[in-house]
């Protein structure tokens, strides 16, 4: 099977503030059907890299190009946006904000069809100030895709919202691309980029770290387990083997072998009554590869 054809590229992005390079020569491309994660702790410069893909905000340097072209007219007729934050226009209806958006494309969606996609029969004559934090996301997901488009930009979608309302909306996301749909992605939780995204880019201090399957990037960095305990738990004495790191308050190893790894913990007098084995994640790539935590 061919490899499916590019649909946005990034070429050579660079864009410069006064006295500072918020984006430093990224070039990376997405693929059609792709979910496509782009990730950094604040001030990386991913949130201009997204506005610059979404023809927002001009580079100072580089270009975006979708399907082989520079952004024009029709590139806004095509693609959708669900905002980090969207103001919606007061004493006005679900139903009514809807007609309102679709009015301003060429091309809708079949209204009955989103509605059902994104659940909002029940909550149609509802104000749109009275909506709950996940019917407001799905709202705004019908938003971003009522003209139809092929490609959607989400800029953290489910930021704020409780673990319960954040996996329906996964499911929904889910839904949406495999409706043959085309999605960027900007996320604070992991988990999310996980189990969403075909392909991510890590992004620090404006330059690509990593990319590349989330899957694939955890494996490749780390082996399979980390075994954690305090700090404390460890001897005074003993000198940390070098395949283990101290972060914060926590010693962790890392080890493709748990069972030898405890029987050396307890050998050397580690106190083992915290100690807990986890399976590498993206959170610790995300760790081991900027320092940060991905909201500092």
């Amino acid at each position: 099977m061919l490899p499916a054809a590019t649909l946005i590229e990034a070429r050579s992005l660079q864009k410069i503030y006064p006295g500072v390079t918020a984006v430093d020569d990224l070039s990376f491309s997405v693929r059609i059907g792709q979910c496509f994660g782009l990730l950094g702790p604040n001030g990386a410069g991913k949130t201009t890299t997204l506005e610059m893909l979404e023809g927002i905000r001009p580079p100072t340097s580089g270009q975006v190009l979708f399907r082989g072209k520079a952004l024009d007219a029709d590139f806004r007729q095509s693609i959708g946006i669900q905002f980090q934050a969207t103001s919606l226009q007061d004493f006005q209806s679900v139903e009514e904000s809807l007609n309102m958006f679709a009015s301003l494309y060429q091309r809708t969606a079949d209204r009955d069809e989103l509605i059902r996609l994104c659940n909002l029969s029940d909550i149609l004559k509802r104000d749109t100030s009275k909506l709950s934090g996940g019917q407001r996301q799905r709202l705004l997901l019908a938003i971003a895709l009522v003209n139809d488009p092929e490609l959607i930009f989400m800029d953290e979608p489910t930021t704020g919202l409780d673990p319960q309302a954040r996996r329906n909306f996964w499911s929904l996301i889910e839904t949406v691309r495999a409706r043959g749909k085309t999605l960027i992605l900007t996320t604070h939780y992991m988990e999310e980029a996980q189990r969403l995204c075909d392909e991510i880019i890590i992004v620090d201090q404006g330059h690509i770290v990593a990319r590349g399957n989330p899957n694939d990037l955890v494996r490749e960095h780390f082996p399979a387990a980390i075994v954690r305990l305090p700090a404390a738990a460890w001897p005074e004495t003993e000198t940390l083997p070098n395949y283990a790191e101290r972060r914060d308050t926590l010693i962790e190893l890392y080890t493709d072998q748990v069972q030898p790894t405890l029987e050396y913990l307890e050998r050397v007098g580690a106190g083992l009554n915290a100690l807990r084995i986890d399976t590498p994640t993206l959170e610790d790539l995300f760790l081991k590869l900027t320092g940060h935590s991905l909201r500092s």
